[in-house]
């Protein structure tokens, strides 16, 4: 999934040692929980970087609050891990599992297993394909981060009174990971149009998702096609606008802007999009680097994904938002969505530092 397609939130130095259990040994729970007695919950996360452990950090503390313990692995980004932890938690008997998958196409049987001790399963951030066995699905809407994305470059170019033509590039995020696709689908909604039109002009060529994909969220590798697209169809022209899927990939695309001369005051950076309001992202914006982020603030969706697991192991019904969309290639998951939000050099003050999210400090100011 991005890398990450949230932020890393401010924590608690009692949070920060669970952090430090959390990356030392793979798993924490809660004291207060344990002596409670009301169960543990299985937490598999993809990566012990881009700010996840904080989500099994949140978790395991609201769900001690609520009398359960939780059980949190991280798999680095390797599905066979993963699968390996899913199966122990499985085999421990927790009461139910929240997964935030490696690859969203490998846990089919795993999740059969699953299914067959009675186990709720929770998607979290990225939906969970091809299995039956997935309850629910918590994540922000990711059609919306895609139409935030594309209204700012409309708004940025100012496609809607400008002549024209400018030339955009698009990226698109990992294949493996299925809200890649919901992105690029809602940015193309809105850029379509103006491409038809003949207003934004992709030089390349290269303007559908497979594309324009890039494995594994990886940063060096879109810095890398970034280069290769200036050095082919740039030579003589300008890049006025690149649609950057997240923070990581975005910060590739600018290093290669920057080795190709951009950044100066004759040759200024392009907008270039992102999401996650990673930190170092937040602080090319306030400095006019970066033109644009998504926020997705991690802590309301770990909140959002607590209530609804307490709910469902005490026989209701959690609320969903969501029944149409979200189709894993089996069945429509019922989901909850959260609102993101366009992050900018004349709002972040007011949306990342007001809120907590980082200090003053932290971004440079």
């Amino acid at each position: 999934m991005p890398k990450r397609s949230r932020p890393f939130p401010l924590v608690a130095v009692t949070a920060l040692t669970t952090v430090l259990a959390l990356t030392s040994c793979g798993s924490t729970s809660s004291g207060s929980a344990q002596q409670a007695g009301k169960g543990r919950i299985g937490i598999a996360l993809p990566t012990t970087g881009q700010g996840w452990p904080d989500d099994g950090v949140n978790m395991t503390e609201q769900f001690g609050l609520l009398g359960y313990s939780t059980m949190v692995r991280n798999a680095e980004n390797d599905t066979s891990v993963q699968v390996e932890q899913i199966s122990d938690m499985i085999k421990s008997d927790v009461k139910a599992l929240i997964i935030a998958a490696v690859d969203g196409s490998a846990l089919t049987p795993t999740l059969e297993r699953a299914a067959q001790k009675k186990i709720p399963v929770i998607a979290f951030d990225r939906l969970i394909m091809n299995s039956e066995n997935v309850d629910y699905y918590t994540t922000f809407d990711n059609a919306v981060v895609g139409k935030l994305q594309g209204d700012f470059l409309v708004e940025a170019l100012d496609l809607k009174k400008a002549d024209g033509p400018f030339n955009i590039e698009l990226f698109a995020g990992s294949p493996d990971d299925n809200n890649a696709k919901y992105f690029f689908d809602g940015t193309m909604a809105v850029l379509q149009p103006y491409i038809k039109s003949g207003k934004l002009v992709v030089r390349s060529g290269q303007a559908a998702f497979e594309e324009t994909v890039t494995l594994k969220w990886d940063e060096d590798m879109a810095k890398a096609r970034m280069s290769n697209l200036l050095k082919r169809y740039y030579t003589s022209a300008r890049v006025d606008a690149v649609l950057s899927p997240n923070d990581g990939l975005a910060r590739g695309i600018l290093r290669a802007l920057e080795i190709a001369g951009y950044g100066s005051r004759a040759k200024p950076y392009p907008p270039v999009t992102g999401q996650d309001a990673e930190l170092e992202s937040v602080k090319l914006i306030a400095s006019g680097v970066q033109a644009q982020s998504i926020l997705k603030d991690s802590r309301e969706m770990s909140k959002a994904t607590v209530q609804m697991v307490d709910l469902i192991l005490q026989g209701k019904k959690p609320e969903v938002n969501n029944t149409t969309e979200y189709n894993n290639g089996v069945k429509v998951v019922p989901s909850f969505l959260l609102q993101p939000v366009t992050i900018t050099k004349e709002n972040y003050e007011a949306k990342i530092i007001k809120s907590g999210i980082y200090t003053a400090e932290d971004v440079g100011n």
